[in-house]
């Protein structure tokens, strides 16, 4: 494992000098930008775990993506060797469908620390929720990024994450009511505490996401990369290409359902994956919103 390695699977050829928040930033635009949240892995008959040198030889050599237990990790394993003040956190995603937040931490994240001012750095949400440039640590203040506006808010220790989106212009009428778009303007994410978590602590969550069929992961076959100007989806068989704010406080949301047979090579011309295994894709209806 080494770093001009990852550096060279994420195409960043900046400065590693500084470990301010602008090199940050671009190294953390360079990895959401190339290395895709993902978990096709369960739906090819693959098992996914936590050990850091299997998720470097999956994202790195095999130039695969991952959910947030591989992608964070990689990154706050990154940002460690760069002498970075980084740490993990523990997050409780909320459930729209549900209206609540689960039950079990099942989503990690990274906190960096630098000049005294706390950021997360999140590369393992995905879809429009992904955000786009670190996020300080601050409670009640809207932060502007390409994908829409995100806000921290914190009461009695807890953060909690929301996001703002702009309107939706879907050409495709036939997807306007699709249970993947997201219907509320603005939407929970997660909470999470300051308490420091460990790998470990994440390793029966690894397990149950990828076996309980109550778990959204194992409903639907899902794979999302950033784009320079907005990002793209395949979940089950609909590919989803999203532009933000094409038109002033306005996004375009483009749909198009796949054949079994255009699966694979939409992979590898949308996303960079090459799959070893044979993918079967799922969308169980009712569960994803982007």
């Amino acid at each position: 494992m080494n770093l001009e390695e990852y550096f060279a699977r994420t195409g960043y050829k900046g400065s590693l000098e500084n470990q301010d928040l602008e090199t940050l930033t671009d190294i953390f635009q360079h990895h959401i930008r190339a290395v895709p949240f993902e978990n096709l892995s369960i739906h090819c008959g693959e098992k996914i775990t936590l050990e850091l040198e299997h998720v470097y030889n999956k994202i790195v050599r095999r130039k695969r993506g991952g959910w947030c237990m591989e992608n964070n990790q990689l990154l706050g394993w990154v940002l460690k060797c760069l002498g970075y003040d980084s740490s993990f956190l523990g997050a409780y995603v909320f459930n729209p469908h549900e209206n609540a937040y689960a039950n079990i931490m099942t989503h990690l994240l990274v906190k960096v620390v630098i000049d005294g001012k706390a950021y997360i750095v999140d590369g393992g949400f995905g879809v429009s929720y992904q955000m786009w440039q670190p996020m300080e640590l601050v409670s009640g203040k809207d932060q502007p990024q390409a994908p829409g506006v995100f806000r921290f808010t914190e009461k009695n220790a807890t953060w909690y994450l929301e996001k703002m989106r702009r309107k939706q212009y879907i050409p495709n009428q036939n997807f306007s009511n699709s249970d993947l778009l997201e219907k509320k303007e603005c939407r929970k994410v997660y909470m999470f505490s300051l308490e420091p978590r460990t790998v470990e602590d994440f390793r029966f969550q690894c397990t149950y996401l990828q076996t309980s069929p109550d778990s959204l992961f194992t409903k639907k076959s899902i794979c999302t990369l950033q784009t320079t100007d907005g990002f793209r989806a395949l979940i089950g068989w609909t590919l989803t290409e999203t532009t933000y704010n094409y038109k002033e406080n306005m996004d375009l949301v483009e749909f198009i359902t796949l054949k079994d047979e255009e699966v694979e090579k939409t992979l590898k011309e949308k996303f960079n994956i090459t799959l070893e295994r044979k993918l079967i894709p799922i969308n169980v209806k009712g569960f994803y919103t982007i």
